[in-house]
C-alpha cells in the first residue's frame, strides 16, 4: 500500500495478534512498565504527543502495540521525512500505518478521525548529545498546537523514560564536528544538505553492553498523562500566543511525567532485566 493510499483509503492495520508477535522479543528484553493508562478512551480521536528517547525506535512500538492491546486504538505515527529515503524501512512504516509529518498529512488523518501521535522534538530530539537525556528540544515548534487546535483534538501527553540508559554516547554531534573527519565533510557541502540541517541531526556514536551497540536491558516506563483540552483555544489556530501557550502546557506536562517516571524507576528494585535475573540468584 502506497503512502498516498493510506490517506485516501481507509487504512486497515495489522492484527494485534500480528504485532505482539512481531514485539515479544523488544517487550521481553526492556519489560515495559505503563502507567496512566485509564487517561485514554475510545470516545473521539486524541493528539498523542510524546517526548523522544534516543534512535526513537525502541520504546514507540512498545506503547504503541500496549495502547493498541489495551484499548483498541491504533495510533497513526508522523514520520521524520528521512525515514522514507530508506528502502525497505519505509515500507515497513507505510505497513504500520505511519506517514511523512507533514501539516497536510497530518490534516488529512484528522479529517478521517485518526488517533495520531507525534514528537515536536523530530529528528533532533532523536539525535541526543551528551547530557541530554530525557530533555525536550521542541524550539518553538507549535505545528501540532496549531492542528490540535483546528480540528479541536484533545491532546495526550506520554513521557518515556529507560532507553536513553540503555546507551551510552561515546561521540555526539559536536565531537564528530570537530574531528578532522567531521571537517573534511563540512568542507566537501554536505552538511549543507536540507536533511542534515546543516548538521544538527548527526546521530550519536553510542555503545549499550560492554563496547557493543547492543542497548543495556533497561526497563521501559511510559506514562500516558490526562487529556490537554483545546477546546478552550477554539479559533485561536493563527494565534502564535495561544500555539504557544499550548505548546508550553503540554511541555510542562511531560516534563512532570518525566519526573514521576525517574522516581517510579529509582523504587523499583526491579528495574532491569539484568536486575530481576540477579535477584533471582
Amino acid at each position: 500500500m502506497t503512502r498516498q493510499n493510506q490517506l485516501t483509503n481507509k487504512f486497515i492495520p495489522p492484527s494485534i495478534q500480528t504485532l505482539l508477535m512481531a514485539s515479544a522479543p523488544i517487550r521481553f528484553y526492556f519489560s515495559p512498565v505503563f502507567m496512566g493508562m485509564e487517561n485514554i478512551t475510545n470516545e473521539r480521536p486524541h493528539l498523542f504527543v510524546a517526548n523522544h528517547t534516543i534512535f526513537g525506535v525502541f520504546d514507540v512500538p512498545l506503547y504503541a502495540i500496549e495502547v493498541y492491546r489495551q484499548k483498541g486504538i491504533f495510533m497513526r505515527g508522523l514520520a521524520d521525512h528521512f525515514h522514507y529515503l530508506i528502502p525497505l524501512w519505509r515500507d515497513f512504516l507505510n505497513w504500520i500505518g505511519s506517514v511523512e509529518g507533514t501539516p497536510d498529512n497530518c490534516s488529512q488523518l484528522m479529517e478521517s478521525g485518526e488517533n495520531i501521535l507525534v514528537f515536536p522534538g523530530g529528528g533532533r530530539e532523536v539525535c541526543k548529545r551528551k547530557g541530554e537525556s530525557y530533555q525536550l528540544i521542541w524550539k518553538q515548534r507549535t505545528g501540532f498546537a496549531k492542528l490540535a487546535i483546528k480540528y479541536q483534538y484533545d491532546i495526550i501527553p506520554i513521557a518515556a523514560i529507560g532507553i536513553d540508559d540503555a546507551f551510552s554516547i561515546v561521540w555526539d554531534r559536536d565531537d564528530i564536528m570537530n574531528s578532522i573527519a567531521g571537517n573534511i565533510l563540512n568542507l566537501s557541502g554536505i552538511f549543507k544538505h536540507p536533511l542534515l540541517k546543516k548538521g544538527e541531526e548527526i546521530p550519536a556514536v553510542s555503545r549499550g553492553i560492554g563496547i557493543t551497540p547492543i542497548p543495556r536491558p533497561e526497563r521501559v516506563y511510559v506514562s500516558f498523562g490526562k487529556p490537554i483540552e483545546t477546546k478552550s483555544y477554539d479559533g485561536c489556530c493563527h494565534d502564535k500566543e495561544a500555539l504557544l501557550s499550548l505548546k508550553k502546557i503540554v511541555e510542562k506536562a511531560i516534563i512532570e511525567q518525566l519526573g514521576q517516571l525517574l522516581l517510579a524507576r529509582y523504587k523499583d528494585r526491579n528495574s532491569s532485566l539484568l536486575r530481576r535475573f540477579l535477584n533471582r540468584l
